[in-house]
């Protein structure tokens, strides 16, 4: 008898994790520990960090430390494929013989692959997509320099990269590989207390992300687990503060503990739709990785709250709600009140139709796609189409702990763009995902109550 099909992910890979340094002054150890490795002439690469200051003073660090700095900070939000290949291209021209990444996910993934790009004597980035691409893993070292409290991507084997120069464009694809791992991951509280509120809340939600999909998730990698849903419970206690004071250090340093113990979990326990929808709503409108989150979560969670009530249920805990006395599915519903509810008190738009459309142009990349693309996200039917292919593509998806179809995920992403941030518990939202046409189940909804 034939049982494969009986295990979806019968051997459960736990991917390396690179040596980390965590706490107060952390990052003033960046220039020494290069030192250390032997380098001698770095590229910086980063977004440029703006009014903080942070670049020029780990420049500052580094040269007293004997290892000479060249600057790449031309990095964009959800970083392009012309971002990589311009920072191997700079890496390459100075000779430089290490990357130190400072910043975010954007900054971390360029340069996770810009290294795995010069490993490979300059192939192009986007033929690194999927599992596994790289031929060698042996990169030139990174250091990599956390400021913000979301993707982790200094901790993780996994990418993100936007390709806008290929067939398949827009294209936002994701690497998982051992060779994108950083050499040396440094999270320094008092660094990601410079990020202006708003991005606190966005990336405050990528962490949530991460955590409640590593959780639920079909692989159950169980040694992730438990550090997935302590990450939700730390996001709960300390967003809220972070956001709204982020001179506040304690709440700034419980952010980074549960975004590094995220990415931890998930780096082996991997990921969901949450994210294959924020990638595609980012390959069409470039917006915030962690805002696409923050807007997606509680429609993700009511599509997969049938398939792990339990789980949701034990979300719910990890969320302060009291459910005592509550089967798993009435327990299960408190933690979508409840992420409901951190999203607005976080400034979480109710829906992408929402978004300031000045932020919306102020975030586009450079490019053909991007020159004429409308500020106001209002997807009409065939862009919701593409979208919705994009979700079923993506690498994430396999992870859900719920199968996707195209149609539930074009409804999702619609809900997504015109729809009120709300629980929908009615059999007309249930039918929808099941493939009624979605303005009849809206309107067996609305007459439900839901």
């Amino acid at each position: 008898m034939d049982t494969s099909r009986m295990f979806e992910f019968p051997v459960k890979e736990f991917f390396k994790q690179p040596r980390s340094l965590f706490g107060a002054g952390a990052y003033e150890q960046a220039g020494p520990e290069a030192a250390a490795l032997g380098l001698k002439h770095v590229l910086f690469v980063t977004s440029g960090l703006k009014g903080t200051g942070i670049v020029d003073e780990c420049k500052t660090n580094f040269e007293n430390a004997g290892v000479s700095v060249t600057v790449y900070d031309k990095v964009e939000s959800n970083p392009k494929d012309y971002n990589v290949m311009d920072t191997y291209q700079m890496f390459t021209e100075n000779e430089c013989d290490g990357f130190v990444s400072i910043g975010g996910g954007s900054s971390h993934d360029t340069a996770k692959t810009a290294k795995v790009v010069a490993a490979h004597d300059g192939r192009n980035v986007n033929e690194f997509q999927g599992l596994n691409q790289s031929e060698k893993l042996e990169t030139p070292p990174l250091i990599a320099i956390n400021t913000t409290v979301g993707t982790g991507a200094e901790t993780t084997p996994a990418v993100v990269v936007t390709d806008l120069s290929s067939e398949k464009a827009p294209h936002k694809w994701v690497g998982f590989d051992g060779a994108f791992t950083s050499t040396l991951a440094i999270n320094d509280p008092v660094l990601c207390m410079t990020q202006p509120p708003e991005f606190v809340a966005f990336t405050g939600f990528d962490t949530l992300a991460h955590g409640s999909e590593a959780y639920v998730g079909r692989v159950q990698h169980l040694s992730c687990t438990p550090l997935a849903l302590k990450s939700v419970e730390m996001v709960q206690r300390h967003l809220r503060d972070a956001t709204y004071n982020t001179n506040n250090y304690e709440a700034m340093e419980g952010m980074c503990w549960a975004q590094y113990m995220a990415a931890q979990a998930f780096s082996s326990a991997l990921l969901g739709i949450l994210h294959s929808l924020s990638h595609a709503v980012c390959a069409y409108y470039d917006i915030h990785h962690g805002l696409n989150n923050g807007v997606g979560i509680a429609r993700v969670w009511t599509f997969n709250q049938p398939a792990a009530p339990e789980k949701f249920a034990d979300i719910a805990r990890a969320m302060g709600e009291d459910t005592s006395g509550l089967s798993p599915i009435q327990a299960s519903d408190k933690a979508i009140d409840a992420v409901i509810r951190l999203a607005r008190d976080c400034g979480i738009p109710d829906n992408f139709s929402e978004v300031n459309p000045n932020y919306v142009k102020s975030q586009m990349g450079r490019g053909p796609f991007y020159e004429n693309r409308p500020a106001k996200i209002e997807s009409d039917d065939e862009e919701l189409e593409a979208m919705a292919q994009h979700m079923m593509e993506d690498l994430c998806t396999p992870g859900n702990p719920r199968e996707l179809t195209q149609e539930a995920a074009k409804e999702i992403l619609r809900d997504c763009v015109y729809d009120p941030m709300m629980r929908k518990t009615s059999d007309g939202y249930r039918q929808s995902i099941w493939g009624m046409d979605p303005r009849m189940a809206r309107q067996i909804g609305q007459q439900a109550g839901g």
